[in-house]
């Protein structure tokens, strides 16, 4: 079943991001691949079609994901945007973290390709991966 959609995908490995990218190309997704969270900053700034959902690692350079999602959050044009956590930092004190900082989903390394299109195709249906009318 084909989905449609924008998904930015932010890592700094690049198998990872080839991963998630194929996995969402065959539910129909368009994937848009960035390494790192400047990056993805630099990106969301220059475009007018904004993705549907943004999956993001924490722990990249220069800038990670928890500086990311603090300026997606701070921002109204992007605030809206679902932003999934995929990352190897499952500490206690990374979950606390994930709490307070305004992600919509926090999905552990090593991930189930399932469980994550299942959450991205969530975001998209409830239609909070689109963006709001003017």
């Amino acid at each position: 079943m084909e989905c449609g959609g924008l998904v930015y995908v932010c890592d700094d490995t690049e198998q990872i991001r080839r991963l998630i990218r194929l996995n969402l190309e065959l539910e129909g997704y368009e994937v848009e691949e960035v390494a790192d969270g400047q990056e993805l900053l630099e990106r969301l700034d220059r475009t007018e079609q904004l993705p549907g959902v943004i999956t993001l690692d924490a722990q990249m350079m220069p800038r990670d994901g928890w500086w990311a999602i603090a300026r997606i959050r701070a921002d109204a044009r992007l605030a809206h945007i679902p932003v999934v956590m995929v990352t190897a930092s499952v500490q206690q004190q990374d979950r606390d973290q994930a709490q307070g900082s305004g992600l919509d989903a926090f999905v552990s390394k090593p991930f189930d390709p399932e469980q994550l299109i299942e959450i991205v195709r969530g975001f998209m249906a409830d239609g909070r991966g689109h963006a709001p009318a003017p």
